[in-house]
């Protein structure tokens, strides 16, 4: 079988042939867009802080991490509810930018990985994306508490 190579003005006739048929992407509407929305899912993060501040008597620095859980469960229950997937790709980059858009990566890798068991399933395809992010964190974390014990306990 005899195969050829394209050369290199044949690539560039395809290339401009194919930009030619390409719709224009509304880019200045996606970027309002994604402001718009990611602001307003910040937004809802404010409220639901204030929540926890004003109603649950938290302190405003303690009532960060009910927040964030609150966020990724709300996120995490409209993936599963197959909303979120279609919100995100109407929101763009707005809402993948959030805490939202983290736990909407991991659910969804969850989900599709669900018929293979919950070890080599769930558990080995939900952090591909997202493991480097944990595991720096994870690390990082044990590196500063380990810092913190030792200047605090120790000296």
């Amino acid at each position: 079988m005899c195969v050829t190579t394209a050369t290199r003005d044949e690539r560039t006739q395809y290339q401009a042939k194919i930009k030619n048929h390409r719709p224009a992407r509304p880019i200045f509407l996606n970027t309002v867009r994604a402001f718009l929305i990611g602001g307003l899912i910040c937004e809802i993060g404010q409220v639901v802080q204030w929540c926890f501040y004003r109603f649950a008597h938290f302190s405003i620095q303690d009532s960060g991490n009910p927040t964030v859980a609150v966020l990724i469960f709300a996120s995490a229950t409209l993936t599963a509810l197959g909303v979120y997937d279609k919100f995100a790709s109407w929101a763009g980059a707005g809402s993948a930018v959030p805490v939202t858009g983290f736990a909407n990566t991991i659910a969804s890798a969850a989900m599709e990985h669900r018929s293979e068991g919950l070890v080599s399933g769930i558990g080995g395809n939900m952090f591909k994306l997202a493991g480097p992010v944990i595991t720096y964190g994870v690390v990082a974390a044990f590196f500063v508490s380990l810092i913190h014990y030792l200047v605090v306990h120790v000296a």
